[in-house]
């Protein structure tokens, strides 16, 4: 759920990069040394906002090798300048073949794949032309991705789960909620023990830690940066301005600053995000900001230990599983409700939790937070990760703060269960008119002159 990325998008960026490191690694060194062209299709979401979101340079990255965990700008820059002055690149860092970006990736508009709106078509040939691999994929949001295999297998014929699934399996909040009646445990104790079966406890907080690190460095860069954000809209970026202002001033009203310093961290973090730095998809990139803009302002003083940072991104990654198992955290199928949606419910469950919220009320935050996202609309002016994402941040991690406070005043279950609305999300996605659904065909993204 919390996956260490770089800017501008999860399901545009991130995926697609992992999506053609993982092609050429699946072929095998065998098949890659016959390798004399790649050609690749953009399809649906991801051929509409290719441009604005880096999909096609980040595609020829993965092709490189590189992955966007470990990404290293200065080696990303130099494989970029080699394919633009020379038109070649070193597939998997290992074989060198001609490509031009323009030639070897194509934006299929007129492509729009049945099983999900982001999709992308691999195809590897060989020195005579002939077929050495082809496969289909999709990049279904927060930087994961399907093959067409996976995404076309229906639960009742699919096989086996081959990933452990740990010692306490739910799949709905109804469940988790269950579980944590009958163990006395937190939803954030129920996420950490199902963790084992991936890895130790120790790695577990170790990760983490590294994750809220992260979050942290990335506000830092957010806050001292200035300047005009990439892509063309002339986006002045503002959290050093309003850095600058909050140290200066003195606040005659508590909530006013609590205001302030929300937007200031999210602002900071999204910009970041537009300018192609590294943040972490929580749960995508468009949506990067809440967590760390609620998770900077409340555990980060000296009264605040580790456990209750791990405390909060473990009880909001639960929620954050709910919303991937039961519906979409991609833009391009759910709106922006499963992105900014999802992590204002995430984040309210998390502060919920850290306030010593019991794991019903944290559920009823996770509701109140997603309720009243319903309906939002993805709908980037050009294509860019900047209006309205950026702003939209930072109102989501007001509305996050709001939905716990509301949520810590009962611990009687809502009328409307956790449950109920992620449904509601996902029917509500469903219904939505593509234009307003990450392609830039409609709402701010054709009112708005760019300019």
């Amino acid at each position: 759920m919390f996956r260490v990325g770089i800017g501008p998008s999860s399901s545009h960026t991130v995926g697609p990069m992992r999506i053609a490191k993982h092609f050429l690694n699946e072929l095998g060194p065998d098949r890659r040394c016959k390798i004399e062209h790649v050609f690749i299709e953009l399809q649906g979401s991801l051929a509409f906002t290719g441009r604005g979101h880096g999909t096609l340079p980040a595609t020829a990255l993965g092709l490189a090798g590189l992955e966007p965990e470990t990404f290293n700008p200065q080696e990303a820059k130099r494989v970029l300048s080699d394919v633009e002055t020379q038109g070649r690149l070193l597939l998997f860092g290992e074989r060198e073949v001609r490509f031009v970006i323009g030639n070897n990736i194509k934006l299929c508009r007129d492509v729009i794949p049945e099983l999900h709106p982001n999709g992308m078509s691999l195809k590897a040939l060989g020195a005579d032309g002939d077929l050495i691999e082809q496969k289909q994929y999709f990049s279904v949001g927060g930087g994961f991705f399907k093959s067409e295999y996976q995404m076309s297998r229906s639960d009742e014929d699919a096989e086996p789960e081959t990933t452990p699934q740990g010692r306490f399996e739910f799949r709905s909040a109804e469940e988790l909620l269950g579980i944590c009646r009958d163990t006395q445990l937190s939803i954030a104790d129920v996420v950490l023990e199902n963790e084992r079966a991936h890895r130790n406890r120790a790695e577990t907080l170790q990760g983490l830690d590294k994750v809220v690190e992260v979050m942290f460095d990335c506000i830092e860069r957010g806050v001292s940066t200035t300047g005009v954000l990439p892509g063309g809209l002339q986006v002045r970026r503002r959290a050093a301005d309003l850095y600058t202002k909050i140290r200066s001033q003195t606040f005659s009203n508590e909530p006013e600053e609590l205001l302030d310093r929300l937007n200031l961290y999210a602002l900071a973090v999204n910009e970041e995000n537009a300018a192609g730095g590294q943040v972490v998809t929580a749960p995508t990139n468009g949506a990067a900001g809440i967590l760390p803009a609620v998770l900077k302002h409340y555990c980060d003083d000296e009264n605040t230990t580790a456990d209750l940072r791990r405390r909060f991104l473990l009880t909001a990654g639960g929620v954050g599983l709910l919303y991937k198992q039961r519906a979409s955290i991609s833009g391009a199928e759910m709106g922006c409700q499963g992105e900014v949606g999802v992590a204002c419910s995430m984040a309210a469950a998390g502060l919920t939790a850290v306030w010593g919220g019991t794991p019903q009320q944290c559920a009823n935050a996770a509701e109140v937070g997603m309720e009243h996202n319903l309906g939002l609309t993805c709908d980037p002016v050009g294509g860019l990760v900047q209006i309205p994402c950026i702003e939209r941040n930072a109102i989501g991690a007001v509305k996050a703060v709001n939905a716990a406070r509301l949520a810590l005043t009962s611990d009687e279950p809502g009328k409307v269960s956790l449950d109920q609305v992620i449904e509601t999300m996902r029917q509500t996605g469903i219904d939505m008119s593509n234009k307003y659904k990450e392609t830039s065909t409609g709402g701010l993204a054709v009112n708005v002159v760019e300019c």
